[in-house]
């Protein structure tokens, strides 16, 4: 299917009309012909994936659900081979540099979507994609209030009529044998959790007049014994015979990752870069780990020239006084919302970016999507205005153990929750994306890159810690120096997992070493490494790309540079790749 932002995102309604490039400026021809033909393929590409075009905004196809079959699969070739034809006939020179970034932006997408469906063929290996559409067709319908209730629960009721189809199809187009067995296992969980989703629709459907309450409760069991039916084929089926390799090897993860960043960076220079900066990571924590430690009783020694073993035991030592500071096992949601006040009112005390006003809530993730991902942002789409952006985190599963319980509270112990609520959302993933919604092309807002998304909010982190949030304390900044090494080793995993083929054992060391986690969180990031490709590393590519962006600003502005002209500048494209941002705000050719 078409590739849509990651994140998830509503819209306001169908009504609502696309604008492309920069608004300002006067169209060529060129530009017409190009701005015509990016909004045919956004129309068709929504067509093609109704669950996709709820979650931009367009709610045309709210009843219906994605065909991932062959006639769906073909229609999506046809789609990107005459949009590449068409792009490969546009004079890029004569468009407006907005138009020229988002006819590179489309091409790397088009060039994408033919490779996934024709070489990586995800809907044959992969049920977490077929999942994904499947929980995505009812929560994008009741997550935000786009639309009257009523309205969305028809929608709804349509959908849950089709998703036993739906289901059927997946059955029918995945191969057990190529299904990696890490896929299958937790796609069993994932499934279970499609049930919440009808339940609260059914809940919510008292509301509805007795006739649509009627044919949605009978919509609603149905659906639940296709669930069922899924589930048992999961179990029996899919479970026993997977036996796919989930290691991608070099030369289908090398082409990932060339889409997946649309970055002139390497698999072999992102290597280089993320040891390097591991290094310099790790003597920063062991200078303040030294500092921490004095005076304290059983302290390990703190030389100016260590040993490995004496950098490793100061910092381990250090960090266990940042891990005494954890919340109850079910407060994090509380924690994190101490911690979102907390850390708006310090933005705005430090101007260091303008605030949007968008509306932010906290809550836990739902249950078809738990598994991967610790928390995450789910902000509204370019066409949902003012509607609600959520700060999702996982709650810790019942039927963990105190002591596991303990690892994970460890990992994201009062200072860490800190850390990723500024990661999440402030000035992280919520401000960026909300400051992205308001540029006009809503082409660059479908296409949104993964690596200035990431990347900003792992940057956000840094300018927190620079400005002195909570007041410089040594411990804080041991964790936040700890969580950028995690965004390190978050990319040598990723190529160590799909094309080193590095154990378990190996992999689990360089978290838990290297790089400090605890053993809840590396075991979970393992998991997470076998069931994604080439996401991991946007993290550190455009971490690397916006500390990049931000020096050339300083050495381009001198005095004139301001943290707010800055950021304000630099989030005002949207979320190209970080490269074509630059060029925009810096008036450099686009290339």
């Amino acid at each position: 299917m078409p590739h849509f932002s990651r994140r998830t995102l509503l819209g306001m309604t169908a009504a609502a009309p696309f604008t492309f490039g920069a608004l300002a400026q006067a169209a060529t021809p060129a530009d017409a012909k190009f701005e015509a033909l990016a909004k045919g393929w956004v129309d068709a590409s929504l067509r093609l994936s109704p669950v996709g075009a709820t979650q931009i905004g367009d709610h045309r196809f709210d009843d219906l659900i994605d065909d991932m079959g062959p006639k769906g699969r073909a229609a999506v070739v046809k789609l990107a081979t005459e949009t590449l034809t068409a792009l490969q006939a546009t004079p890029r020179a004569q468009l407006s540099r907005a138009n020229q970034v988002d006819a590179a932006i489309l091409e790397n997408q088009v060039r994408s979507d033919l490779w996934t469906t024709q070489t990586l063929q995800p809907y044959a290996w992969d049920p977490l994609t077929w999942n994904a559409v499947a929980g995505g067709a009812l929560y994008t319908l009741t997550a935000r209030e786009f639309a009257p209730l009523d309205v969305r629960l028809r929608s709804a009721t349509a959908r849950m009529e089709r998703l036993p189809a739906f289901l059927a199809q997946a059955r029918a187009n995945l191969v057990p044998a190529r299904v990696p067995k890490i896929h299958a296992d937790t796609v069993v969980g994932q499934n279970k959790g499609l049930h919440s989703l009808v339940d609260g629709i059914v809940a919510d459907g008292a509301k509805l007049p007795p006739a649509d309450r009627a044919r949605l409760e009978a919509a609603a069991k149905t659906c639940k014994a296709a669930i069922d039916e899924h589930q048992k084929w999961l179990e029996t089926v899919l479970v026993p015979a997977a036996k796919g390799e989930f290691r991608l090897g070099a030369e289908l993860y090398d082409a990932k990752l060339a889409f997946a960043l649309n970055s002139p960076l390497s698999r072999a220079e992102i290597k280089t870069r993320a040891l390097a900066e591991m290094t310099a990571l790790r003597a920063t924590m062991y200078a303040i780990s030294a500092k921490v430690l004095v005076g304290k009783p059983g302290a390990p020694p703190t030389p100016q020239s260590p040993t490995e073993g004496e950098r490793q035991a100061a910092i381990e030592a250090a960090l266990e006084f940042a891990y005494a500071k954890k919340p109850p096992r079910t407060k994090l949601v509380e924690a994190a919302e101490a911690c979102l006040v907390q850390a708006t009112a310090f933005v705005r005390e430090k101007n260091i970016v303008t605030v949007p006003n968008d509306p932010v809530k906290i809550g836990l993730v739902p249950e078809f999507q738990r598994g991967v991902a610790v928390a995450y942002c789910d902000a509204p789409g370019p066409l949902d205005k003012g509607q609600q952006t959520y700060y999702k985190i996982s709650p810790i599963p019942d039927d963990w153990t105190d002591a596991q319980a303990d690892s994970f509270l460890r990992e994201y112990n009062s200072l860490g929750i800190q850390e990723v609520t500024v990661h999440e959302a402030m000035p992280g993933h919520y401000l960026q994306l909300a400051h992205a919604n308001a540029y006009p092309s809503v082409l660059r807002a479908v296409l949104s890159s993964g690596s200035f998304v990431e990347g900003w909010a792992c940057y956000a982190e840094d300018v927190m810690a620079d400005e002195g949030y909570l007041d410089r304390d040594p411990l804080y900044l041991l964790v936040h120096l700890k969580l950028q090494l995690r965004v390190c080793a978050n990319a040598l995993l990723d190529q160590a997992v799909h094309v080193d083929g590095i154990s378990r054992d190996d992999a689990m060391k360089l978290m838990t070493v290297q790089a400090f986690q605890q053993e809840r969180e590396a075991a979970g990031k393992w998991v997470r490494a076998q069931l994604s490709q080439a996401q991991l590393p946007t993290y550190f590519v455009g971490w690397e790309e916006h500390k990049a962006l931000r020096k050339q600003a300083e050495a381009k502005w001198g005095k004139a540079f301001t943290l707010k002209r800055y950021h304000d500048g630099i989030l005002a494209y949207g979320s190209p790749p970080a490269r074509f941002a630059g060029q925009l705000l810096f008036d450099l050719p686009i290339a």
